[in-house]
């Protein structure tokens, strides 16, 4: 094998020692001699040297990962960091959560604190399309982007499919004989609001239906869509049934519909992620089921393959949302 194509996972299972145990000893720290001794001995039969970046770790940088996020309240992102932290902490890695409220000043300066703190990497949710990694890639840091990707940098991405998950929410609807199918989504600046949008476009397309006037962008939490769906209610010819971008609008959503004297099973609604919390609407409910934790699992996995010596190009990674709908009872 090529030094430079090699992992630390192979390491570790040539030495049938933990990756945390490689990562120690990459990292300078007290292992045993006999465990020092099978991780060397592995690294040397695989032709394994850690990278200008895994050098540096051990000299210089601290066994820290940055996750940066949108919003720690949003059970998504939660379960994301619950991913991250299984992830980095079976591989030695500690993870300090940070949460930017979709701010792009907050994001970075946590991307200064990272810096700073010499943290060995930086896994993060872009706050928007804007979102500047730049320092991290000049400085060599490992940076990658999870559930919203940055188009114009060659760094790791994770997100699901979120195009694909739009058309299935809003041929559901279809399916079941709504004809005015609305969309309300995220900020126009942030690609999952966008493509998801575009997934619920398509199927109106494929239907002759809905139209850019059923459509309403919000922020992504619950008061963004209790007043787009308000909006959308008072139209001289209202939807019957909508595609909810995410699920802390959803619950936005819903509360508009109650105060409307409608449910979920007279008007038809779609919601990306499950609902934050209980809601007396939430029956009737389809869900889109989002793979958060996986999310957060892959993206580690990219990020300490970058820590420990991978020097590949940017790779992608593009999980799937679930095609067959969950209705909530």
């Amino acid at each position: 094998m090529a030094g430079s194509k090699v992992t630390i996972y192979q390491v570790a299972a040539r030495a049938g020692v933990s990756a945390a145990t490689v990562s120690r000893v990459l990292n300078g720290a007290r292992v045993s001699a006999e465990s020092e001794r099978l991780v060397c001995a592995a690294a040397a039969e695989l032709d394994f040297t850690p990278n200008r970046t895994a050098r540096r770790l051990r000299g210089r940088y601290s066994a820290v990962i940055a996750l940066i996020i949108p919003d720690v309240e949003n059970p998504f992102f939660t379960a994301l960091a619950r991913g991250v932290e299984n992830r980095g902490r079976a591989a030695g890695f500690s993870v300090v959560l940070c949460n930017t409220d979709d701010d792009p000043a907050r994001e970075a300066t946590y991307i200064d604190i990272a810096l700073a703190e010499h943290m060995a990497g930086v896994i993060l949710a872009p706050a928007d399309g804007a979102s500047d990694v730049s320092r991290l890639v000049a400085r060599e840091c490992p940076v990658v982007a999870v559930d919203r990707s940055l188009n114009r940098l060659d760094i790791d991405t994770v997100t699901v499919d979120n195009r694909a998950g739009g058309l299935w929410a809003a041929e559901s609807l279809f399916a079941d004989g709504f004809s005015r199918v609305a969309c309300i989504t995220g900020p126009s600046s942030v690609e999952t609001a966008q493509l998801r949008m575009e997934g619920w476009r398509q199927a109106g397309e494929r239907h002759g239906a809905g139209g850019d006037g059923l459509l309403r962008y919000a922020d992504y939490r619950v008061d963004g869509g209790r007043a787009a769906m308000t909006d959308l209610l008072a139209l001289r010819e209202p939807p019957d049934a909508a595609v909810v971008a995410n699920n802390l609008m959803a619950a936005g959503a819903l509360d508009a519909l109650h105060d409307a004297g409608l449910t979920p099973h007279g008007f038809g609604l779609a919601v990306f992620g499950d609902l934050p919390f209980a809601s007396f609407a939430r029956q009737g409910v389809r869900v889109v089921d989002l793979p958060a934790r996986e999310l957060g699992e892959a993206a580690a996995s990219l990020l300490l393959d970058r820590i420990t010596g991978d020097d590949g190009p940017a790779r992608t990674v593009v999980l799937r949302t679930d095609p067959t709908l969950k209705e909530k009872q």
